[in-house]
């Protein structure tokens, strides 16, 4: 088969497939995008030490996240973990109509194609729609740092505007996404045969998955709980420390990341078993078998929006910690009669967290939209064979619902309770307030600033040391859990509408 004629077949399809070209490329824009932030933010260079500039400040940008050295390397892996969820999004839509593009595949087997045509057709299809992402991704990327390169009155920079990642790196995000996707369909497809009378895959093992998982959170939380002792053990070895914990970050957010995704297969499992045990409506029954038949579909699901969790609850635990010193700080200021406010640069900084967990979310919650609808649609046959038998379509929604919420509302609670052990092992369980001595002038201020008078109205006031324990943001947990839960609701609500259409009895006569 020629190459022209291989890429012709995969952009042929019906709308189905032309919707996910679109949404995979749409996908793939989305993290061109933040991988080309996150290079542009370690591009900035840092400029030589001197006698105005001791601390190599970029002072060309008001935002203190670029202009300090030493922050923006966690900036730009911020950035770089917003590529999780458009990922995990871009996944869920490469299955968009997987049943007919199955049969089209098997049609092309029926017209003489190859077994490995029609596997790297499929490669093809996925890798072009990548690419056509990512060259749109670059060119807005470009556009954009042309239209917001503004300085202000005093020359300064809202974002880096002003540098741009090497021609590698840009390469590497442009390039490397496609080839990424490419490789995950070819990897997906191993287990897939595509026959002249359809496709056909291997069977799932009929046990349950076991709790494996854990192993992996538990390296996760060793591997944040080991990052202060090392960082108190080897601070003098900068060499070391430039990558020891840099290391021990990612791979124990890598780890426990991915044990929570697999652990929600595990959940998935269990949670059919109970249902089928002490369920007695027909609704929770069809749920619990379908649960035990596919718990990795709940892995697959939720794995998007449980890494945004993860994170969100590191994060809660790191804005109590800067929430109680910074409240420590003005309790000592106020006892010792001093006006002066503490530097709110940490806690703004964490705004700008919540906000790109809020946004990973709302990423998240696109690909569960894009699962679920797609798993109604697979299964339209065997939901309009239940209708036909004479199971109500409330039975149904009912039983999808179940399906959705039986898993989701354990594992948001994992990732939670795994982001806020992974936070709380990045800082410390105390926060000290140191004491001393304060001067204070119980005077007018034209007395006080007076060197003749201000002796007279001075009073030395003890500040006692203080240390309080940093409380567990519940209240924080509590709303990111809330929105996941609201997001995993809408999404049952947009699945839904689907189904009605799906359990239509002409469905019954497709093939």
């Amino acid at each position: 088969m020629r190459p022209t004629t291989l890429l012709r077949l995969a952009l042929a399809g019906t709308r189905t497939d032309t919707a996910r070209v679109v949404l995979t490329a749409l996908s793939a824009l989305l993290a061109t995008l933040a991988g080309l932030a996150a290079f542009t933010v370690w591009a900035i260079p840092t400029p030589a030490a001197t006698a105005e500039n001791q601390n190599r400040w970029s002072e060309q940008y008001h935002n203190a996240l670029l202009v300090q050295p030493g922050l923006r390397g966690g900036t730009a892996f911020a950035l770089l973990m917003l590529m999780i969820p458009v990922l995990a999004l871009a996944g869920q839509c490469a299955r968009l109509g997987a049943p007919a593009r199955d049969r089209r595949l098997a049609a092309l087997r029926l017209a003489g194609a190859t077994p490995g045509q029609v596997t790297r057709l499929v490669v093809l299809e996925t890798g072009v729609a990548a690419l056509l992402g990512t060259v749109v991704g670059l060119g807005v990327y470009l556009l954009g740092r042309d239209l917001l390169h503004r300085p202000d009155a005093q020359g300064q920079l809202a974002l880096p505007t002003d540098v741009l990642p090497s021609t590698g790196a840009l390469a590497g995000v442009v390039l490397g996404l496609p080839v990424v996707a490419a490789l995950a369909t070819a990897l997906m497809l191993r287990t897939v045969t595509t026959s002249p009378l359809g496709v056909s895959r291997k069977a799932a093992r009929e046990r349950g998955p076991g709790p494996w998982a854990g192993l992996l959170i538990g390296f996760g939380v060793a591997s944040f709980a080991l990052i202060r002792p090392v960082v108190y053990r080897f601070a003098g070895d900068v060499e070391l420390m430039a990558w020891l914990v840099p290391a021990l970050f990612a791979v124990g957010a890598l780890a426990a990341m991915i044990g929570v995704v697999i652990g929600t297969g595990w959940l998935s499992y269990h949670c059919g078993r109970l249902l089928r045990r002490h369920a007695r409506g027909p609704a929770a029954l069809l749920a619990a078998g379908r649960l035990m038949a596919d718990p990795w579909a709940g892995s697959r699901t939720f794995a998007a929006l449980l890494a945004a969790l993860i994170f969100g609850g590191g994060a809660a635990a790191q804005r109590a910690y800067f929430g109680t010193k910074d409240q420590l700080e003005q309790e000592q200021s106020r006892f010792a009669g001093l006006d002066g406010g503490t530097n709110p640069f940490y806690l703004s900084t964490m705004n700008y967290v919540d906000a790109a967990i809020a946004v990973a979310i709302l990423i998240a919650t696109g690909g569960l939209i894009v699962a679920l609808v797609e798993g109604i649609v697979a299964r339209r046959r065997a939901y309009a064979a239940l209708v036909a038998t004479g199971v109500p379509r409330a039975t149904l929604s009912r039983s999808v619902a179940w399906q959705a919420l039986a898993p989701a509302v354990p594992a948001i609670l994992l990732a939670l309770t795994m982001g806020t052990l992974l936070g709380r092992g990045l800082a410390e369980s105390e926060v000290s307030g140191a004491g001393g001595m304060a001067t204070i002038c119980e005077a007018t201020v034209a007395l006080c600033e007076d060197p003749a008078t201000s002796a007279q109205y001075n009073r030395i006031v003890q500040i006692p040391e203080v240390q309080r324990a940093v409380p567990v943001p519940l209240e924080h947990l509590a709303w990111l859990g809330a929105g996941a839960l609201a997001a995993v609701l809408v999404t049952i609500g947009v699945g839904l509408l689907f189904l009605r259409a799906s359990t239509a009895l002409d469905e019954l006569r497709t093939t």
